[in-house]
């Protein structure tokens, strides 16, 4: 297995300083880098609520629409139906 030859190569010593260092260095960089990666973390956030929250409205107005379109094609059809069964507006009983 060449991907553990590759990462076993190196000297027992080398990996344990690179542990040792990064136990000693982590708590002051992890507070740092938190620092500087939260108001990007909260502007990524605030960004992504707003466009979910406008692809609702859209979404939304996009429902509305189609809901008109069904009706008017409704409407047409039901005109039409009359129309070709000689039905005009007075001979219909109803309402």
């Amino acid at each position: 297995m060449a991907l553990f030859d590759n990462g076993l190569k190196g000297n027992i010593l080398t990996g344990l300083a690179i542990g040792i260092g990064t136990a000693i260095f982590a708590p002051q960089v992890i507070p740092a880098i938190a620092g500087v990666v939260k108001p990007f973390a909260k502007a990524a956030i605030k960004g992504s609520l707003i466009v979910y929250e406008k692809g609702k409205e859209a979404f939304a107005e996009v429902g509305e629409m189609m809901e008109d379109i069904v009706a008017e094609v409704k409407a047409e059809m039901t005109e039409s139906h009359n129309n070709t069964a000689g039905i005009g507006p007075e001979d219909k009983t109803g309402d």
